[in-house]
């Protein structure tokens, strides 16, 4: 499957959140959805589950009209609404009823999922009694339901411990391994970079990148090597130096503070500063090609304007 979206627009009022998005998202390729806070990321969800209607612009599957109330879609919101008085198993069939799913196999996926993020002993509790990370496991076991073909998820992790949010990559990645349309939206880069194939960046309503993010990250880190030192060893004197030998070449502390990022702006300086850097007194820890993390991508990208 591909799903595409097309020159989106939405306004509330005379305010224009989207403003002509595209990017597309193919099935066996999940897709990182990110930007800050109101840079429209669940406006775009809101437009493509039917929520809201767009203005304009279209969303296509497979090239046709997507409508969602045909689909089997599994949607994890980020303002979570299942209900906190009522037990929890209950709840889940009555939602995967509502999906189109009979008494039976509507039970039959709700025990399924209960069960297989091991939350067995709550079947029958009312779901304000379960702690926060185990309310979250209930409100993903949800989105999983009726064996979804798309899944959209913004912000699943929020509150989940290391184990349980490894339990819940693994399975992300044997969604994706199905060939399943997974689209992830989360403000956590390390766990979009371990889970995502491809990146879409928005901020204020304009798509700022999208693709692959091996690609993104090597087109990010052109002309760029990464330096560092042993621990005990200052970088400042070694900077000036740097910037002193070799006129033209940019010099910048890398964001974590443990090395530097030197910008050759297109010279081939490689073998000359490994050279150079054997007849210093220093000992280097790492250098070679730069690759910078989702962090600094997002930083660079939409950091620089807030």
């Amino acid at each position: 499957m591909r799903l595409d979206v097309v020159n989106v627009k939405k306004s509330f009022g005379d305010k224009e959140i989207l403003h002509g998005i595209s990017f597309s998202v193919t099935s066996g390729r999940a897709m990182g959805f990110l930007g800050r806070n109101g840079a429209g990321k669940s406006t775009t969800i809101r437009c493509l589950m039917d929520v809201f209607r767009q203005d304009s612009g279209d969303f296509l599957l497979d090239g046709q009209p997507f409508e969602p109330w045909k689909m089997r879609i599994g949607y994890l919101p980020e303002e979570r609404g299942m209900y906190q008085k009522n037990k929890v198993l209950p709840q889940l069939a009555y939602f995967a009823r509502l999906r189109g799913a009979s008494k039976a196999d509507a039970l039959r996926s709700a025990n399924y999922w209960i069960d297989y993020f091991e939350l067995g002993e709550f079947k029958n509790k009312n779901l304000e009694t379960l702690s926060k990370g185990n309310q979250q496991k209930i409100q993903i076991a949800q989105s999983f339901l009726n064996e979804p073909d798309i899944l959209i998820l913004d912000e699943p992790f929020s509150g989940l411990d290391p184990v349980n949010a490894q339990v819940f990559k693994d399975t992300i990645a044997d969604f994706v391994r199905q060939g399943k349309l997974v689209i992830f939206s989360s403000h956590q880069m390390g766990y979009v970079e371990e889970v995502c194939d491809d990146v879409t960046l928005i901020h204020e309503g304009d798509i700022v990148l999208s693709g692959s993010l091996d690609r993104i990250k090597r087109e990010e880190g052109r002309d760029k090597l990464y330096l560092s030192l042993a621990q005990d060893e200052g970088q400042d004197e070694l900077t000036r130096a740097l910037q002193s030998a070799f006129p033209g070449l940019l010099v910048t502390n890398s964001r974590d503070g443990e090395g530097l990022i030197l910008d050759t702006q297109g010279q081939a300086l490689q073998d000359r500063l490994l050279k150079w850097l054997a007849g210093q007194q220093v000992t280097v820890r790492r250098f070679g090609l730069y690759e910078p993390s989702l962090t600094d991508i997002f930083i660079e990208k939409v950091g620089e304007t807030a």
